[in-house]
């Protein structure tokens, strides 16, 4: 990863979800081997990424012990990831203009690599406008490389054509999907139950970054 890579991009710290499966409450903030998983995250962020900003409604003081500028959703009530995109998009375009790219990361993912950014833009490099994931066949499409220049259009379709659906709006471009293994960890796991923090506890003993 270069240096010019890194200062062009924003990693967007995804923390706007009701959490409903794991009974309310900011799943980033709960612990697996001793560290909050949004914690890891900032780590993960931090080591790629420029700048770093964290999507989250309600009442952003319970996240400002991390110091980072904190956005709420461009589209009202729980519109989903895009609409956290949108604002990561948004932000960067107004505070960073000179930063071209937008690495969205949820923040209950406590095991991503720290070779995501250089991966990702090696697949934008082949021609593509957004690279994402993908890890034991499945495609994780909220974890993913954006081009600011995208953020008009993404509005559009999410205010005028009441898109939700990340998939659906990605089909518009040529996307890449980056393949990672998922043995021994899976770096894509994600902790959305209360059962995930279990085996996420359990895959802490074995994971190394």
């Amino acid at each position: 990863m270069t240096a010019e890579l890194r200062d062009q991009t924003v990693a967007l710290l995804l923390a706007g979800g009701l959490a409903r499966r794991m009974g309310g409450g900011d799943k980033g903030l709960r612990s697996v081997g001793g560290r909050r998983v949004i914690d890891r995250v900032i780590e993960t962020a931090r080591a790629q990424a420029g700048d770093v900003v964290l999507n989250a409604n309600g009442d952003a003081a319970r996240f400002g012990e991390f110091g980072l500028p904190v956005i709420a959703d461009a589209v009202p009530d729980f519109a989903g990831p895009l609409a956290g995109i949108l604002a990561g998009l948004d932000w960067a375009a107004a505070q960073r203009p000179a930063a071209t790219w937008v690495l969205s990361l949820p923040t209950d993912t406590p095991f991503l690599p720290r070779d995501l950014l250089a991966r990702l833009a090696q697949g934008i490099a082949q021609g593509n406008d957004i690279a994402t994931v993908r890890s034991g066949g499945q495609t994780h499409p909220v974890i993913a490389l954006w081009p600011v220049r995208l953020r008009d259009a993404l509005r559009r379709a999410m205010l005028d054509e009441d898109m939700r659906k990340i998939d659906r709006w990605t089909a518009r471009y040529k996307v890449a999907t980056l393949d990672w293994p998922s043995t021994p960890v899976d770096p894509f796991f994600n902790a959305n139950t209360p059962e995930d923090m279990i085996e996420a506890e359990r895959l802490s003993k074995t994971w190394t970054n």
